[in-house]
C-alpha cells in the first residue's frame, strides 16, 4: 500500500549506467517507471519497465496508464551511435513527443539532460564558458546538430511553458564504471588516440555525482539552464595517461588528411565531427548550478581514473 502512495516519475534511457544510479536514489521515495529503446545489462527489474522508443506512436500509453509527477529525460541516441537520421529522429522530434506528452498529462517537472558539446570547441572559446555562452556546435558538424536542437527545443518548452518547471542540465564529460560514450570507450582502450601536439584541458564527472546532481535538481526544482561539472580539469594526453592508457598520437595536419586517417581507423568513440574537441578546450563555469543547488562532487580526477587503470589490470578488456 505504501509504494501506492508514492508519486511517480517517468525516467528515460532507463538501460543505461546513469538512469540506473538516478533510479537507485529515487526508487525509496517515489514509484519509478522506467522507459528505454534498447535492451542493457544495467536494467533495474525492481521497477516498472517499458522497452519501447519515446519516438513512437505507441509511447502515449506510458503517460496514459500512469499519473507521472515528473519527468527526467536522460536516453538519447549517442553521437557515435547509428544514422545522423535516426539520432535526430530519435533526439529531437521523440523529445517533443515527451514534452508534448508532459503538457498532456500535466506533469509538473520535467529535467532534461543535455550536453557540454552544444557550445561547440573553437579556437576563439573563453576560457570559462557560462550557460549565456551561443550554443555553436552545429558549426563544427551537422553530426552536431540534434544536439543543439533539442537544446533549443528544450528552451522553447521552458520559457513558452512555464508550468512544466524545466531544468535543462549541460554536464561535462561523464565518466566512470558502465558508462558508453565516447570519451569513456578511449579511456578504456590500451592506445587512445590524440591530435598530435594538441592537448586541450578537459573536465570530467563522476556518473555517480552526476546522479546526484540529477536527484538533487529535480527534488529541489529550479527551472533553468545549468553547466554541471567539478573544479577540476587536466590536459587531455595527461588524463589519458592517468587512466593507464598510451597516447596514440594523429597528425593533425592538414585537417584533411587528419579526418582521412581517423576514418581508415575507423574508431567509433573517435569519429571526425568531434576531433575539434580533441584540439580546443571547452571549459564550463558550474558556479552557477552549485550555487542553487548547493552541489558538491564526491569523487576527484583520481578516482575517475582509478577504475580505468583498474580494468587494464585486471585485464577485463
Amino acid at each position: 500500500m505504501a509504494s501506492e502512495n508514492k508519486k511517480k516519475i517517468l525516467v528515460t534511457g532507463a538501460g543505461g549506467a546513469l538512469a540506473l544510479r538516478v533510479i537507485n536514489k529515487l526508487k525509496k521515495d517515489y514509484t519509478v517507471v522506467g522507459v528505454g529503446f534498447k535492451e542493457s545489462s544495467h536494467r533495474d527489474d525492481t521497477i516498472i519497465n517499458y522497452n519501447l522508443d519515446f519516438s513512437k506512436r505507441g509511447f502515449e500509453e506510458v503517460f496514459r496508464n500512469h499519473e507521472f509527477e515528473g519527468v527526467i529525460h536522460l536516453g538519447r541516441i549517442l553521437l557515435y551511435e547509428d544514422t545522423r537520421f535516426r539520432r535526430y529522429n530519435v533526439n529531437v522530434l521523440g523529445t517533443q513527443k515527451i514534452f508534448d506528452l508532459s503538457l498532456k498529462y500535466n506533469v509538473e517537472k520535467v529535467t532534461v539532460l543535455s550536453t557540454f558539446y552544444v557550445y561547440g570547441a573553437h579556437p576563439y572559446n573563453p576560457s570559462l564558458i557560462d550557460e549565456m555562452f551561443p550554443l555553436k556546435a552545429s558549426n563544427n558538424s551537422a553530426n552536431l546538430a540534434d544536439a543543439v536542437e533539442l537544446e533549443y527545443l528544450s528552451s522553447i518548452y521552458m520559457l513558452k511553458y512555464p508550468q512544466l518547471n524545466m531544468t535543462i542540465l549541460r554536464p561535462c564529460n561523464i565518466v566512470g564504471p558502465g558508462v558508453q560514450n565516447s570519451v569513456s570507450l578511449l579511456f578504456l582502450r590500451k592506445y587512445t588516440p590524440c591530435l598530435f601536439g594538441f592537448s586541450p584541458i578537459m573536465q570530467f564527472i563522476h556518473v555517480d555525482d552526476l546522479a546526484e546532481a540529477i536527484v538533487l535538481s529535480y527534488r529541489n526544482n529550479k527551472s533553468g539552464v545549468y553547466n554541471v561539472v567539478t573544479d577540476d580539469w587536466i590536459p587531455y594526453q595527461k588524463a589519458i595517461k592517468e587512466t593507464g592508457s598510451i597516447p596514440f598520437p594523429i597528425i593533425p595536419f592538414p585537417p584533411g588528411l587528419a579526418r582521412q586517417i581517423v576514418k581508415v581507423m575507423n574508431i567509433k568513440e573517435f569519429p571526425v565531427f568531434l576531433l575539434n574537441y580533441y584540439k580546443y578546450p571547452v571549459i564550463i563555469d558550474g558556479s552557477l548550478f552549485n550555487k542553487t543547488f548547493g552541489f558538491k562532487p564526491r569523487y576527484s580526477l583520481d578516482d575517475i581514473f582509478s577504475y580505468y587503470r583498474k580494468q587494464k589490470e585486471l585485464n577485463v578488456l
